[in-house]
């Protein structure tokens, strides 16, 4: 199995444990009498199994991330730098916006507000670290269908 495929696998039981759980809470409590549209204990047996699955998974794509490397660091390395980049874009982005505000005045006696950074130079640096993480992205997801999960 490719390093990818597992991860979608991961991605496929995450989505799946949400509906189990909700499907659970529709079937624990049901009126005096009556029975549930669903047999709770099976889907508890269900919930167990993916969860059993998804810890195997888990271990897997951490153990592979950890000792594939490109470029001379591991996969853990890249990702967390794309994440802490994707993160850094996300509060430029809002930095941006707030400084892009324009305050209207009725009069001129009014207080004057206006922007304390460059926008045209916040925005350039967000262009360029959007660039970066398209490539480690891109990086990431070709080594991805190339590298074998280690089981």
């Amino acid at each position: 199995m490719k390093l990818a495929e597992a991860l979608q696998e991961r991605a496929d039981i995450n989505r799946n444990i949400e509906q189990l759980k909700n499907r659970l809470n529709h079937n624990v409590l049901v009126q005096e009498g009556e029975r549930p549209a669903e047999a709770p204990k099976k889907l508890k047996c269900e919930l167990d199994s993916l969860i059993e699955r998804l810890t195997y998974l888990m271990a897997c794509i951490n153990r592979t991330n950890c000792e594939t490397r490109i470029d001379g660091q591991s996969l853990t390395e890249i990702i967390a730098r794309k994440d802490a980049l994707a993160l850094k874009i996300h509060v430029y982005k809002d930095i941006v916006y707030a400084a892009s505000q324009t305050s209207y005045r009725a009069r001129n006696t009014e207080i004057k507000i206006k922007s304390a950074i460059s926008v045209a130079d916040w925005q350039g640096e967000i262009d360029g670290m959007a660039k970066e993480l398209r490539q480690l992205d891109n990086k990431l997801q070709a080594t991805n269908w190339h590298t074998d999960l280690l089981e």
